[in-house]
């Protein structure tokens, strides 16, 4: 009997959801942030925690999948292992509403569901126990959202070589990888451990995260590729790549390196990959370890551009050095190495290994990665080339929105996340005016989160604790507003007078200038402080290389 009521108050409770949502259907909830935007109910049910989601865990995904190059179409399944952490009568997953349910199964039982928008509530008989593990198995097909102009948008990637085999990629940050698979699909929770086991037509590989377990002849045409992850994996990272590959290996100490790339392209590959093992001398050194050393790092030639897909990292950008040939930063610097190589595999310290517990963070990811990139050209042509690297990035700031974006809706901030953010990270080290301490920090940093998700204020909070300087005031202007600071400098009778003018109150920071060629350090507050010197005030001249900030000069 107590079963059965148990069975009844679960009922109940997911009629009451149903209700719920079908009398939501038409509402919107608006969430006031940094770019005003108003959202859907969608964009809530995506970027949200509530207690159907927050009150279990995944620990392991097992995807089951056959892929269909001709119909475009997947098949299968995905087993989701998951730990209770409160009473759990319905669970929320997410798969895209183009993407077909054929059941989901828990202990041998079909449980009822419910959908909305690209949410799916999954209903227990009986509610489960919090502390206890579990797993469901998640069967469906469908015909995945192909992309326009991958990776900027989500979605499949159906091409051909230029030998007409069959060639297929995904990618699906920031759309959601619920596009393909079942999941719970939100930064906050990353499986523990992950296998990708898909089949593809014979003749053709299929290339995943972590490591090669083996393949199995399916005698229906189709072979079955076998890869599984023993890191935590961020959803959007698990992939497949799908081609006539051809293997290549290398080490790095004792870092297993794969290459998998087309066979008209291996020549190429063995020498441009070349430049992974300078990039991991220089990470290893300034970073620390590359994080997931028991997954190995793998390249995978894809027919997009680049991803930064953990331990099977996307690469699209056709052997040539820059970004496809160009450099982004405008000073030449950027035509010395690949961007894709770089920036992607940065990722796999700062996005992959430490992630944004919500995508309104994601400088904390692109910001980061951004800076790696001036890491590499520092370790092989030095420090002032990086900073000629990080300035000429500066063209590529709008300053017209903010980077942080509005929490709990699945909304990044603005694009300004990279360059802004990879200029604000070199400005922290010249505040802390001792390069040795800002590596420590950083590889401080990058260990105590390894394979953890973290928000803004983990981030400010860490770098802030390393120096005496109060860094709160310049972590508020650079995230949270879009506007730089303005350093205003003011004529007098021998001497000249500074001050900040900011949107962040009582704004302080320290920056440096050079009077007559010497260098400077003006303790800047928002109130007028005097500095006495003989100079004209066209005299003084901001170190424009180390801090990023905007100047008036008042006569």
């Amino acid at each position: 009997m107590l079963n059965y009521l148990l069975s009844m108050q679960n009922k109940l409770l997911f009629v009451g959801l149903l209700i719920s949502l079908l009398l939501s259907m038409n509402l919107e909830a608006q969430v006031v942030g940094s770019n005003l935007t108003t959202y859907t109910e969608a964009d809530t049910l995506r970027g949200s925690l509530r207690p159907e989601r927050s009150n279990y865990d995944v620990t392991k995904y097992h995807l089951d999948l056959k892929v269909n190059p001709d119909s475009r179409s997947i098949a299968g399944s995905n087993t989701i292992r998951f730990k209770v952490l409160g009473s759990l009568p319905v669970m929320q997953l997410d798969l895209f509403e183009n993407m077909e349910i054929d059941s989901i199964v828990h202990q041998d039982n079909n449980l009822e569901y419910i959908r909305k928008y690209n949410a799916v509530f999954v209903n227990f008989e009986e509610a489960l126990k919090e502390g206890t593990s579990d797993s469901i198995k998640f069967y469906y097909h469908g015909n995945p959202i192909v992309a326009k102009n991958a990776p900027w948008d989500g979605g499949f990637v159906w091409d051909t070589d230029e030998d007409g085999n069959p060639w297929v990629g995904v990618a699906v940050q920031g759309t959601g990888a619920s596009l393909w698979y079942p999941n719970k699909d939100h930064q906050s929770d990353e499986p523990d451990a992950a296998q990708i086991d898909i089949a593809v037509p014979n003749g053709l590989m299929n290339v995943s995260n972590g490591r090669f377990l083996g393949k199995e002849e399916l005698k229906d045409g189709y072979t079955k590729w076998k890869w599984a992850v023993k890191s935590p994996i961020n959803n959007y990272n698990i992939m497949i790549n799908i081609g006539n590959y051809t293997h290549f290996s290398d080490k790095f100490k004792d870092l297993d390196l794969d290459y998998y790339v087309l066979p008209y392209n291996l020549d190429k590959a063995k020498k441009q990959f070349e430049e992974v093992q300078d990039m991991m001398a220089c990470f290893y050194e300034k970073m620390g370890p590359y994080p997931f050393e028991e997954d190995g790092f793998k390249l995978v030639e894809t027919p997009y551009l680049g991803m930064e897909h953990q331990s099977a990292v996307a690469y699209g950008n056709e052997y040539m050095k820059g970004y496809l040939g160009n450099d982004l930063s405008g000073t030449g610097i950027g035509l010395l190495w690949d961007y894709i190589i770089i920036h992607e595999s940065g990722h796999e310290w700062y996005g992959n290994s430490i992630t944004a517990k919500d995508i309104a963070d994601m400088w904390i990811q692109e910001g980061f990665t951004s800076y790696t990139e001036s890491i590499y050209v520092e370790c092989r042509w030095g420090k002032e080339k990086a900073l000629e690297y990080l300035k000429g990035t500066r063209r590529g700031i709008s300053n017209s929105n903010t980077i942080i974006g509005d929490y709990g809706v699945n909304s990044e901030g603005s694009g300004d996340m990279y360059f802004k953010g990879a200029n604000l990270l070199n400005m922290i080290r010249s505040i802390y005016d001792d390069d040795e301490l800002w590596w420590n920090t950083l590889r401080d940093y990058t260990s105590t989160y390894r394979h953890k998700t973290i928000t803004t204020e983990d981030t400010e909070t860490f770098f802030d604790k390393a120096t005496n300087v109060d860094l709160k005031p310049v972590f508020d202007q650079y995230l949270r507003r879009s506007a730089l600071p303005v350093l205003q400098l003011r004529q007098g009778d021998d001497h000249f007078q500074y001050r900040w003018k900011a949107d962040v109150s009582n704004y302080s920071m320290p920056v440096d200038v050079f009077i007559d060629e010497e260098e400077i350090r003006l303790d800047a507050t928002s109130e007028w402080q005097r500095m006495e010197t003989g100079e004209e005030l066209d005299e003084v001249t901001l170190n424009e290389l180390e801090f990023y900030v905007r100047v008036e000069k008042i006569k």
